[in-house]
């Protein structure tokens, strides 16, 4: 079955959404600089064309983020043309497990840096009950609009969260956190929760 390709609009308006009707990688990986993409060729094919900054590539769609000199008026066809072309003609099945991902290159496991975050046994199962919130709540959300979002520590009730894709830099992540994320674990989790901090990828 040949791929095919549809552009979805995200909330960040520098971002495009190009979803397929094929799985694309089982891992979710971030690309910011052509260096990066050099270990995917799809991926560097697409980094090369002038108005592409950074690229996200997730399990069945690939968010682009152009510059501010070309309007997605005038790019969205040319890139959805240029990326079912690709993947038709490379024929790669899951495109994650043909590259090497180096550790500059992140991916997007909602886990807990244990050598990073030592806890106590109290701070752990917060730390798991918060990783498991996110997965079953926030993710799907995320990625439905283009980005993805990595667990990055708790303490002392602030939870430190990473927003990767279109949710990096997107003018409505604050709004996002401070009435979806936050509110959720504050509900769910009561005071063990304060706050909620956003690092964009």
């Amino acid at each position: 079955m040949n791929y095919s390709i549809y552009a979805e609009s995200t909330p960040n308006p520098e971002v495009m959404k190009f979803v397929s009707n094929r799985m694309l990688a089982d891992k979710s990986i971030e690309f910011l600089t052509i260096e990066d993409s050099l270990k995917i060729p799809m991926i560097h094919k697409i980094f090369s064309l002038p108005f592409v900054e950074s690229i996200f590539l997730s399990t069945n769609f690939i968010s682009i983020k152009k510059n501010e000199h070309a309007e997605w008026s005038e790019i969205t066809l040319e890139l959805r043309n240029f990326i079912t072309q690709i993947l038709n003609e490379d024929k790669i099945q899951n495109y994650s497990e043909n590259i090497i991902i180096e550790e500059k290159l992140a991916t997007h496991d909602l886990k807990p840096k244990q050598k990073e975050h030592p806890a106590r046994k109290e701070e752990t199962e917060t730390e798991k009950d918060i990783i498991n919130l996110l997965n079953e709540y926030i993710k799907p959300a995320v990625e439905g609009d283009g980005g993805a979002i990595e667990f990055e520590s708790y303490t002392q009730g602030t939870v430190r969260v990473i927003l990767k894709g279109a949710c990096s830099g997107c003018p409505s992540s604050t709004a996002t956190l401070k009435h979806g994320i936050e509110s959720l674990l504050i509900q769910k989790l009561g005071d063990k929760i304060k706050n909620v901090v956003a690092i964009n990828g």
